[in-house]
């Protein structure tokens, strides 16, 4: 059983699948940091120098009662918050990850696609009618072809 487990674990594919899993991982935490880091402080500096990520409504107060400054201010009171602004940020992450593995599958396809196929048919040098290549005589008329 050790051994069909080894076998198992060391097909291609199964390799394949923990070095994307890995990559995956490292690529969400990129683009994590560039939504977080890059994107929003410009979008946030537009909206009047907010943190988007503390943008929250307060659905139930706490001890002490608000308006709590930050996302974590309002944790720390005991707060109950909709925190729409990570939500927001995370949309922007998923749209990023989304468009990037499109343009990844969209350069793989353009890689897979073959060359145009040679032609399959060929004319009857006697009656002109379209036979198959590499026919030896003509369906139609039933002359003899010369090999293409």
């Amino acid at each position: 059983m050790l051994k069909e487990f080894k076998e198992f674990a060391m097909q291609g594919n199964m390799i394949d699948l923990a070095v994307g899993v890995i990559i995956g991982a490292a690529f969400g935490a990129v683009v994590a940091s560039l939504v977080a880091d890059i994107l929003m402080p410009p979008i946030g500096l537009a909206m009047g120098g907010v943190d988007f990520v503390n943008l929250h409504a307060v659905l139930k107060q706490g001890t002490p009662a608000g308006p709590y400054a930050t996302l974590e201010a309002a944790s720390g009171a005991g707060a109950v918050t909709l925190n729409w602004g990570k939500f927001v940020n995370e949309i922007i992450r998923f749209l990023i990850v989304a468009f990037s593995i499109f343009m990844v599958v969209k350069a793989v396809n353009k890689m897979k696609r073959s060359a145009p196929a040679g032609p399959t048919t060929q004319a009857c040098s006697h009656c002109l009618m379209d036979v198959p290549v590499g026919a030896s005589r003509c369906g139609h008329c039933g002359s003899e072809l010369a090999r293409v």
